[in-house]
């Protein structure tokens, strides 16, 4: 018997960004990256923003970074003190109203392991300071 799946479709970022927070996070391969992409999932499965492809704007893609560009809001969340992902959208221009970096407030450590509390300490911190 074949599993009935459910998805929550998200609105495409080229329609999102003009009215809505664009999310865009890090990818690294630390706890802090881990935390830095639930985050972002959970802020766009609370409706409190967009997230959209911060990879596609670094391998060159001129429609994500018109995205980033004409976002209401970009809010960043870096796993640590390299801020990749603040960087790739420094990189095309894009105004940046909202970074955090993950390593100020949690150890980064060399494991993929992540505790459900750190990723929802984390979206309440953002949720907060940004007033989603």
């Amino acid at each position: 018997m074949e599993e009935v799946v459910t998805r929550k479709l998200l609105e495409s970022c080229h329609k999102a960004a003009e009215h809505n927070n664009m999310i865009w996070v890090c990818g690294g391969a630390a706890n802090v990256g881990r935390i830095a992409y639930e985050v972002g999932v959970l802020l766009t499965d609370m409706d409190k923003g967009r997230m959209c492809c911060t990879s596609a704007i670094g391998a060159g893609s001129k429609a994500h970074a018109e995205i980033a560009l004409k976002a209401m809001r970009n809010i960043v969340i870096n796993g640590c003190g390299n801020r990749c992902a603040s960087k790739i959208l420094e990189g095309v221009g894009a105004r940046i109203d909202y970074e955090v970096i993950l390593s100020n407030y949690i150890q980064k450590i060399a494991t993929l392991d992540v505790l459900e509390r750190e990723v929802k300490i984390v979206a309440k911190k953002i949720i907060d300071e940004v007033r989603l």
